[in-house]
């Protein structure tokens, strides 16, 4: 009976121990979607990407690699630097210019004359650069990568020309 209460208080002090250590920050991919899309009079298209931060930590967002593809058309290059910070659990939104295909164009003219009744498919993918915010872990210095996909859909926003959701 002894031999069983002093293995039982160490293991209570092991766990007591194992609580005391620092606390553990679980970092986890972001999600980027298109918020949305305007048609610039030059051309371009215009993305506002929104950024939801998945993590238990305040993040840093630094850049964006990726392609925007359009139905089953060939992909652009969306490609972009800032400097973000986004909270836990929180987004934020970013905008980048891309340079659409003629198919990429028709399948929005395809769409525009329908309205809100219209939609378009698209696929965005690519890697985000980021770190966790150094003001809140500032021994956790590494860089991140993270691969994103999202698969979704653009509607003519109805009573104001040249802009999807």
């Amino acid at each position: 009976m002894k031999r069983l209460l002093h293995g039982l208080a160490l293991v209570m002090l092991a766990v007591l121990l194992t609580a005391c250590g620092p606390q553990r920050q679980s970092v986890f991919p972001p999600t980027l979607t298109i918020q949305q899309m305007r048609v610039q009079p030059s051309g371009a298209w215009q993305l506002s990407l929104r950024i939801q931060n998945n993590s238990y930590t305040g993040m840093n967002y630094q850049s964006i690699e990726g392609q925007l593809q359009i139905a089953q058309g060939i992909p652009v290059r969306v490609h972009t630097k800032f400097d973000l910070d986004i909270p836990t659990f929180a987004g934020d939104v970013v905008q980048v210019d891309v340079l659409p295909t003629p198919e990429m164009n028709q399948a929005l003219q395809a769409i525009a004359g329908k309205g809100s009744a219209g939609s378009m498919p698209y696929t965005l993918n690519g890697t985000v650069h980021c770190m966790p915010n150094l003001e809140d872990h500032p021994d956790n210095k590494n860089p991140r990568d993270f691969p994103f996909t999202s698969n979704s859909f653009l509607s003519p926003v109805p009573g104001v020309p040249n802009t999807y959701r």
